[in-house]
């Protein structure tokens, strides 16, 4: 087995990529056990949710695609939940709200996370979630260092942490929480060993569905949490480059991963990481669609078009069209800042997971979920309180979501599983990792290649980009004369990821690479 936290493992059997060591282990563990894919990714991800909460865990929703070995095209899940009972657009508009706030309980939706731990167990699994929870709740109750990124997430909202006993939890007692300090989370085990017991009820009945309806003031009620099931749904794919690209569809922003690619195969003859023009359309796609994705991700039942309607070549044609030589302008988008982990593990038989799963905005809505150990998601303010908008907040109605995994195959065979975090940045970051790949770099080469991204159009220019540093400095000089407005930042930036993937190859080689922008990053193989 080679183990690498700056780099890439390969190996013919198993193999994991995620963004902590110790999420990779976890999922290793369950593999060398005789588990396969499905059960190492859960394992993987309550191991995550444990040492990680700056990126996901229990409060938070969760979305997955499953590659069966004998199967041509993935199962997808969705397990986000929806917004509860008592949500109420018109009432935080009258208490004069024109957005939801991310620490108000009505950006609390139902976490998803669990059920879709047993939906994925039910359908694909071969050991408990019981047991699967194991490593998770030996870490939560017996203590696991810190991380630079899990001290600075605490320090930074430590007042607010300071409310509720999950908080007071991950600061151990102290004002700052140092890289390497033990942290130990005992009411966190507690849940976790009530859900082992009890199965899904143990989570969304009883004292932790109290717990979650008591901490949103019954805007999320114990009958919704009850009543909760995740969504076995159609993925959605789009051939580009030689591959088809698959992910999930709206209430999901994924699709702009796919149709990104497609307008750059549109529009660049080839995209060549050495030539500006390359960038600057790559660039230009991504912008074209990421700036119409307000009007079209939302609830899949109130969405204007649905995941093929949004991947139609002639509609990605008419878009490709109107990119030219220089940077267009667009209406700008709103930040989505974003708190989410990405793993991926393919296991010896050819069975794959690409699985995604959030707080949302760092450590969530920082609403601790009572004596129960966990921080709720807000994801209910990917919502919008624009009255008649299809992503209007409404009661059982799915939020926008920015988690967009997706899995590439060509000629019915899996080829790549591909991911990362980053909030509303996912699919400009997937995007450029997949056209690198698509160049011809090895997985740790595209990993680590220079990154960009766009936040917003600054009024008065067409394009405003963060470079990172290592980009050459001929092609920002051209993207510059192009219209693109460029800060550089220097160094890796680990907001930028991590992204994780694990590539497959003819002869059956697993390649698990790992982003050198996160330092707990980690691929493992076997």
């Amino acid at each position: 087995m080679l183990t690498t936290g700056r780099g890439q493992a390969q190996g013919f059997s198993g193999a994991v990529a995620s963004p902590h060591h110790l999420t990779s282990l976890a999922a290793m563990a369950v593999l060398t056990r005789g588990g396969n894919a499905v059960d190492a990714a859960i394992a993987a991800n309550a191991v995550q949710g444990t040492v990680a909460p700056e990126t996901c865990g229990v409060g938070g929703d969760l979305f997955a695609l499953v590659w069966m070995p004998d199967d041509t095209e993935p199962f997808a899940l969705n397990a986000s939940g929806w917004t509860g009972s008592k949500a109420s657009a018109e009432g935080l508009r009258t208490s004069g709200h024109t957005e939801i706030p991310h620490d108000h309980p009505a950006s609390v939706s139902i976490p998803g996370a669990v059920a879709g731990w047993f939906a994925l167990a039910d359908r694909f699994g071969s050991m408990s979630v019981a047991t699967l929870l194991d490593d998770a709740i030996d870490h939560a109750s017996g203590g696991f260092p810190a991380s630079d990124e899990f001290t600075r997430a605490v320090t930074a909202k430590r007042e607010a942490l300071s409310a509720s006993q999950a908080g007071r939890e991950l600061l151990g007692g102290k004002t700052e929480v140092r890289v390497g300090d033990k942290v130990v989370r005992r009411a966190l085990a507690g849940t976790l060993e009530r859900i082992a017991a009890d199965g899904r009820i143990g989570f969304y009945e009883g004292p932790v569905a109290r717990d979650i309806a008591a901490a949103t003031g019954g805007l999320v009620s114990i009958e919704d949490l009850t009543g909760y099931e995740p969504e076995w749904v159609q993925p959605i794919a789009k051939e580009v480059l030689g591959s088809v690209g698959w992910t999930i569809g709206p209430n999901t922003q994924g699709y702009l991963t796919l149709a990104t690619m497609r307008i750059l195969e549109m529009v660049n003859d080839g995209f060549d990481p050495d030539d500006a023009t390359s960038h600057h359309h790559l660039i230009e796609a991504y912008r074209s669609v990421a700036q119409e994705r307000d009007d079209t991700v939302t609830d899949a039942r109130f969405a204007p078009m649905s995941g093929v309607e949004l991947l139609a070549d002639d509609r990605l044609a008419a878009i490709a069209a109107g990119i030219g030589d220089r940077a267009r302008r667009y209406p700008p988008p709103s930040p989505k800042p974003g708190g989410t982990a990405y793993l991926c593990v393919v296991d010896r038989t050819g069975m794959a997971v690409s699985l995604i799963q959030s707080n949302f905005h760092g450590l969530g809505s920082l609403i601790g979920a009572g004596e129960s150990g966990f921080l709720l998601h807000n994801r209910g303010a990917g919502a919008t309180l624009t009255a008649g908008h299809p992503n209007e907040l409404a009661p059982g109605k799915r939020p926008l979501h920015t988690l967009s995994p997706t899995m590439w195959s060509s000629d019915g065979e899996l080829r790549m599983v591909l991911g990362t975090r980053g909030g509303h940045q996912q699919p400009q970051l997937l995007a450029q990792v997949a056209a690198h790949l698509s160049a011809g770099d090895e997985p740790w080469v595209a990993q680590s290649r220079p990154r960009w991204t766009t936040e917003t159009m600054a009024p008065g220019t067409d394009s405003t980009l963060s470079l990172e540093s290592a980009f050459d400095a001929a092609i920002v000089s051209e993207l510059r004369s192009r219209g693109h407005e460029i800060e550089l930042f220097e160094g890796e930036t680990g907001g930028w990821g991590p992204i994780s993937m694990i590539q497959l190859d003819d002869s059956g080689l697993r390649t698990a690479a790992a982003d050198p922008r996160v330092d707990t990053s980690s691929a493992l193989a076997s």
